[in-house]
């Protein structure tokens, strides 16, 4: 089975990296999406999900240099299980955990954060498989 998740939303605050104890590079943020609808009764409704997004080895140490607070971004990843937690009004909560594969950086320059002119309208993708390399002979047309 496959699992893919993409979000689109602004950055709830600036990136946290640390590493783990064998050295690995780990990258925490948290990003709000924003749902709207129209009720029943005619009236505007908003809702806000926040998606708390780790980021590991490069991809990591790319987020925490380009991402900012307030930053849009796009995030493609995993969805873990969901960790049912009580807030502190008493309700209980659910937070939703995603494991980043792929995260574009969106919107400009000035868009919550500097970043290189590279970076501004990019992102960066967790390396997969490497894709074979072909001579042009070897192709069969």
């Amino acid at each position: 089975m496959y699992q893919r998740l993409m979000i689109i939303g602004r950055l709830g605050r600036d990136p946290e990296m640390r590493y783990t104890a064998s050295g690995v590079p780990v990258t925490n943020f948290s990003v709000a999406t924003d749902r709207r609808w129209t009720d029943q009764n005619g009236q505007q409704q908003e809702r806000t999900v926040w998606f708390r997004v780790s980021a590991w080895r490069r991809l990591a140490e790319t987020c925490n240099q380009y991402l900012s607070k307030g930053r849009l971004v796009m995030v493609e990843g995993e969805l873990s299980e969901p960790t049912p937690y009580q807030a502190r009004d008493g309700e209980w909560r659910a937070s939703l955990d995603v494991t980043a594969r792929n995260v574009q950086f969106l919107g400009g320059r000035d868009e919550g954060g500097a970043a290189p002119a590279a970076a501004a309208g990019g992102g960066f993708q967790e390396p997969s498989e490497e894709a074979p390399t072909l001579d042009e002979e070897e192709i069969p047309f």
